[in-house]
């Protein structure tokens, strides 16, 4: 009786990133980088803080898609960022909603 299987059939794929794509990335992140510096610079108002964290949104999704290789993963790990990532935002709109109610906020 043999015991000896051949499982490779049900190995995972394992995806290869050329690096263009890297240095791509690391292009967008630098270029992300410069505007951020650049908005910081620019009186907004109010609106200051809320670009730059557009921007530091952009900037963690390309990392997290390219440099964690989120972007070729399974989909339970998709499920898991999307999930944790919609907790996140639960828990900031309840503290925006809490703080901007308060009666002492001065704007």
């Amino acid at each position: 009786m043999d015991d000896a299987h051949d499982y490779s059939e049900h190995a995972p794929t394992h995806h290869v990133t050329n690096l263009p794509v890297y240095f791509a990335v690391f292009a967008a992140l630098m270029v992300f980088t410069l505007l951020t510096v650049a908005v910081s610079r620019v009186s907004l108002g109010s609106l200051n803080t809320p670009i730059a964290l557009g921007i530091a949104v952009i900037k963690a999704t390309l990392v997290i898609l390219y440099f964690m290789h989120v972007i070729h993963s399974t989909r339970l790990t998709w499920v898991v960022i999307i999930a944790s990532v919609l907790w996140l935002s639960m828990l900031f709109v309840l503290t925006f909603a809490d703080y901007l109610t308060r009666s002492w906020l001065i704007y």
